[in-house]
């Protein structure tokens, strides 16, 4: 597949047009913002404008436009308007040269991409708030914030506009876009790091320890900024938000809105997984938002932008947000290796490893990833996931091939120093040439095999060099036979929620939304079928009674030989002197240490 680029029209800004919003939000109960466009030096018979269908960082097309509501528009009268897309307006303007648009735009979704509004603060993204003008996108924007209480406060990555009160400067739409507001009574707190200012912002009430977050946060701007020599931005915003359940984060250049489950700090696994999240977002602004694919280097906001290269955007980072906090000693190697097990068991028990390769899941994002339906893990791989294990054997390759003196971080340094510091966009064919002139060796083989194909990942290979070999649970585990489903409890009922391609379960008729009831006549639970199971041996058959569609059915399954649920890094017995050599030059530590 080929990559889709596109240029935009480059208008220089017109002296005489001014581009100013207005966010209110007077009645936050009814999470409706209330925003106001307004025009001036406009010389156009109409006036167009278009609400993006997706926001960089977030590869679907979310239909912003869906939350719009009461739009109108004005210059001396009222003047008449039509839609004439899903998230295109028309404004008819013949002799008016300053308008105002007014709209509402409904925010009751907290997540990091899209807009929330409430009682206590109000959350958006440019994307999902602000139309922008087709052939303007290099204007000027104004924005001004207007609070419903004068305790609410603004918290954004954009400049004030000297004078003016909660009002801020956008250098050009796409800089509109990339910045995220907080308003209200949020928690702040300031540092520096690498003698810049930074900020931590944090919405809502947990367990949060600020003094330990932002310690810990100064130790991976560090790290990430000795690898690529420096930060490339003046000051830097941390935006966290607690809430129930959340998870999550969006990278911007000179921010990152960060979405985390509001009591998961004081747990130390948890807390980890916080500060890979950090790692991550703030990885990005370099890999993504600086170094991006080719079909990324303009966005277009109207629709899908298309890019092969998704699993070294995303997976990449996801590599190096589990190796970063390793680096700033928030955890040791042993944690490390065990990190990176996880996400090796992950990969191996998702069945779609062997369907689509890694290039095919980063082309199909806007239509897979972020839409999962019951047969997702049957037919499609993750390219944060795969592209993570990808990029994890390469460092291995490159390691090994040069006796550690070079690594895949040589590959980011190069690839920042040829294409992010420009913001020029890469192709797959010069991400590939990169990779193989840090390697010195040709990768086709590696590409056809791993990237663009879907053969077995051959984690043994690159991990014996360092004396370390993958274990399966089996080697030391009692595992049941292999029956190919997953069950969950919900509402007091046993529903399966997958089946797996090929497996006992499928091949007998059972199917994901079935409800199981029974095997061989006594009631199972979700929690109890992996211990029923161990009573029976590989060959044998059991009679699994389920509801099909609301019809009762028994089906006879043959149970198959059990699969491995765990994988785990382990040193190989008798290290060689060369690989313990290899280990401690790679983690800096002895091999002995992850005993």
């Amino acid at each position: 597949m080929t990559e889709a680029t596109q240029t935009r029209p480059s208008n220089s800004p017109r002296t005489n047009l001014e581009i100013r919003y207005q966010v209110a939000m007077p009645n936050p109960q009814t999470h409706l913002f209330e925003v106001t466009l307004q025009v001036q030096g406009w010389a156009s018979a109409v006036l167009d404008l278009k609400l993006p269908v997706w926001t960089p960082g977030s590869y679907l097309v979310r239909e912003y436009a869906k939350h719009l509501q009461n739009f109108s528009a004005t210059g001396q009268k009222a003047l008449p308007w039509r839609k004439v897309s899903k998230n295109h307006w028309q404004v008819d303007t013949v002799g008016q040269s300053e308008i105002t648009v007014r709209y509402r735009v409904f925010a009751n979704e907290l997540s990091v991409r899209t807009n929330h509004l409430d009682g206590t603060h109000g959350y958006f993204n440019g994307a999902a708030l602000f139309f922008y003008l087709p052939g303007f996108e290099h204007q000027p924007i104004q924005v001004a914030i207007a609070p419903p209480s004068p305790n609410w406060q603004v918290a954004t990555p954009l400049p004030t506009v000297p004078s003016q009160v909660n009002t801020f400067y956008a250098a050009d739409f796409d800089t509109l876009v990339d910045s995220p507001f907080e308003i209200g009574t949020h928690a702040l707190y300031e540092f520096e790091a690498q003698g810049k200012p930074h900020q931590l912002v944090i919405w809502g009430q947990g367990n949060t320890d600020p003094e330990r977050i932002i310690q810990d946060t100064q130790k991976i701007i560090d790290v990430e900024a000795e690898l690529f020599g420096g930060l490339p931005y003046d000051s830097y915003l941390f935006l966290l938000h607690l809430s129930p359940q959340g998870n999550g984060g969006l990278e911007h250049k000179n921010a990152c809105s960060l979405n985390y489950p509001r009591f998961a700090f004081r747990a130390k696994e948890k807390y980890q997984r916080f500060m890979q999240l950090v790692a991550h977002e703030f990885f990005h602004l370099w890999n993504v938002k600086r170094i991006r694919p080719k079909a990324l280097e303009v966005f277009d906001y109207e629709q899908e932008n298309y890019t092969t290269s998704l699993w070294f955007s995303e997976g990449t980072t996801s590599y190096y947000d589990l190796n970063i906090p390793f680096r700033a000693e928030i955890y040791d190697a042993k944690t490390l290796l065990s990190n990176l097990s996880k996400e090796i068991t992950r990969l191996q028990t998702t069945p779609g490893r062997q369907v689509q390769p890694a290039s095919e899941s980063s082309f199909d994002a806007w239509i897979k990833l972020y839409r999962p339906d019951a047969n997702s893990a049957n037919s499609q791989i993750s390219y944060y996931l795969k592209g993570e294990m990808v990029s994890f054997l390469l460092d291995l390759l490159i390691r090994q091939r040069h006796g550690n003196q070079r690594s895949l971080d040589d590959v980011l340094r190069q690839m920042w120093q040829q294409f992010g510091k420009d913001e020029i966009g890469f192709t797959p064919e010069q991400l590939k040439a990169t990779l193989e002139t840090v390697a010195d060796t040709d990768l086709s083989d590696f590409f056809a095999r791993y990237v663009d194909g879907t053969e077995e990942l051959p984690f043994d290979t690159f991990l014996e060099p360092f004396g370390l070999r993958l274990q399966t649970e089996n080697e030391s585990d009692d595992q049941p036979p292999f029956l190919g489903l997953t069950v969950k409890t919900e509402n007091s009922r046993e529903l399966i929620k997958f089946v797996e391609t090929g497996s006992p379960a499928q091949q007998a008729g059972i199917d994901a939304g079935d409800e199981l009831l029974a095997i061989n006549g006594f009631r199972i639970s979700a929690d109890q079928l992996s211990d029923r199971l161990k009573d029976y041996q590989p060959g044998q058959s059991v009679e699994i009674t389920h509801f099909h569609q609301d019809e009762l059915r028994s089906s006879t399954v043959t149970l198959a030989a059990p699969r491995p649920t765990r994988y785990q890094i382990v040193a190989v017995e008798n290290p060689s002197a060369t690989q313990e050599q290899n280990f401690a030059s790679w983690l800096g530590v002895p091999l002995k240490a992850i005993a």
